[in-house]
């Protein structure tokens, strides 16, 4: 079973790191956001309003202006992001796909159903501060946790700036 954010969730949890990082109160434009995460700037604006519609972003017009989170990090959550970007984070297909659930019961379907909520409740116990803050501890190079690599080979990319230095990531 492949668990995946679609590109609107990706951007929006990228993005939302990103403020939490720098949320020392200026607004941040769009186009550095885009440099720091490796995100399509024309893409990014476009996420960036679902966030702001949302209530996660405030936006602020003018030469000063930018994004800012509108609550601190701590009380903002992935699961509220994704929802955010992607849509409603529910079961909407059975995942013996297509097979017997035109039955009156499906025999897995509580089985799914529980897996999802637990998914769904570790999405709404993490907070954005607590991303930022393993965000930062990778790029120090200090993060302790126990190593869980990815199944499929990925990468950092693009070029990140975090309070008065630039880090290359290939």
């Amino acid at each position: 079973m492949h668990v995946r954010l679609g590109r609107r969730g990706d951007y929006a949890i990228r993005s939302s790191i990103d403020l939490a990082r720098h949320c020392d109160g200026e607004a941040r434009k769009a186009r550095e956001i885009a440099v720091a995460m490796d995100i399509p700037p024309g893409f990014l604006k476009q996420v960036l309003a679902d966030l702001v519609s949302a209530g996660i972003l405030e936006s602020c017009a003018g030469p000063n202006g930018g994004y800012r989170l509108a609550r601190p990090a701590h009380e903002l959550d992935m699961l509220a992001i994704i929802d955010a970007a992607e849509g409603p984070f529910t079961v909407t297909r059975c995942v013996l796909r297509g097979g017997p659930c035109d039955w009156a019961l499906c025999p897995v379907h509580d089985a799914v159903t529980d897996v999802h909520q637990a998914f769904a409740d570790v999405l709404a116990g993490t907070s954005l501060a607590d991303l930022a803050q393993i965000d930062a501890a990778i790029e120090c190079g200090i993060d302790s946790r126990p190593a869980r690599p990815h199944l499929e080979p990925t990468a950092r990319r693009g070029i990140r700036t975090w309070r008065n230095r630039t880090v290359l990531e290939k």
